[in-house]
């Protein structure tokens, strides 16, 4: 697994988000793995929240950004995975402190409220952080366990 390479999907309403994310991070030097879907036919997120976190979960990726049009639903999907700590962010603190306090791997954005400005900010922040431990870990393992 390459420690750079993050997975990008999305649904059918937010691929030209999907797709400049891709590009930004592409030019910040991460490898990217976009599983689409690249055409605007009706598709169902969580089918797609689901395929980017098996590709988390199983160390193909290090990390993963999935949209929708709220980032709420493809959000509680990745999170059906084991092993996925994926949250949505409207702002780029909630996005660092997912990273350093709740050790994220995925994070969602919806692309019917925030633009895609902010939505470039977010996804800085969330790969800029880095997990801070310590009393975190504790907590982290509290939510692990409740995977069973």
């Amino acid at each position: 697994m390459s420690k750079k390479r993050i997975v990008l999907s999305s649904d059918h309403a937010d691929i030209a988000l999907r797709q400049s994310i891709a590009a930004h991070i592409t030019d910040r030097g991460y490898e990217v793995l976009d599983i689409g879907p690249t055409t605007a036919e009706s598709t169902d997120y969580p089918k797609h929240g689901e395929a980017a976190a098996r590709h988390v979960a199983s160390g193909d990726c290090a990390l993963g950004i999935i949209v929708c049009g709220t980032g709420q639903g493809i959000m509680m999907a990745a999170n059906k995975v084991k092993g996925i700590r994926c949250g949505v962010c409207a702002d780029a603190f909630s996005a660092r402190m997912i990273r350093q306090h709740n050790n994220a791997n995925m994070l969602s954005i919806g692309a019917r409220v925030t633009g895609a400005g902010l939505a470039l900010d977010i996804v800085d922040a969330f790969l800029d952080a880095e997990f801070e431990g310590g009393r975190h870990a504790t907590r982290v393992d509290m939510i692990t366990a409740l995977e069973g």
